[in-house]
């Protein structure tokens, strides 16, 4: 599984002109790739990661603080565009990426468990619909998180 996390200052996911998900104060856009192979481990290891990410500044201007020390939104997009492989052609493979009928439950979960997280709701997406994602990017801050290559 792989997490595309980018700090924001306001964000906002569409579908056909009506927006799904909006936040307008700190927080993250996090784009969620889903892998065949993904289990709860990989579900439990990146949400805990992503919401004890120190990327937001404290009082001195240091980045200290996360999300939850904050209270900044979350909205959750899936995108399996994360899983590509462009190692071979011009042609990225999607070979790699869960089939929509797995993701889709595994994308529930991943949303379930950073509600729990924060302690109330996050704003998401809509699997497998055609999105139009805008952000403020603060900083710009982003940070590539794989479940599979753990530092």
């Amino acid at each position: 599984m792989r997490f595309l996390i980018q700090r924001t200052r306001s964000a906002t996911v569409h579908i056909d002109g009506t927006a799904v998900a909006e936040s307008h104060r700190l927080g993250m856009l996090i784009l969620i790739g889903i892998a065949l192979d993904d289990t709860t481990e990989d579900i439990d290891y990146l949400v805990r990661k992503a919401t004890q990410l120190r990327i937001f500044d404290d009082e001195d201007g240091v980045m200290n603080r996360n999300i939850l020390d904050i209270e900044g939104d979350i909205i959750a997009v899936s995108q399996f565009t994360l899983m590509a492989e462009t190692k071979k052609g011009n042609r990225p493979s999607y070979i790699r990426a869960a089939r929509p009928e797995v993701a889709e439950l595994i994308y529930r979960k991943v949303v379930r468990a950073l509600e729990a997280r924060l302690g109330r709701p996050i704003g998401t997406g809509r699997f497998g619909a055609d999105m139009q994602v805008t952000l403020t990017n603060d900083g710009p801050v982003t940070i590539w998180l794989d479940s599979k290559a753990r530092e």
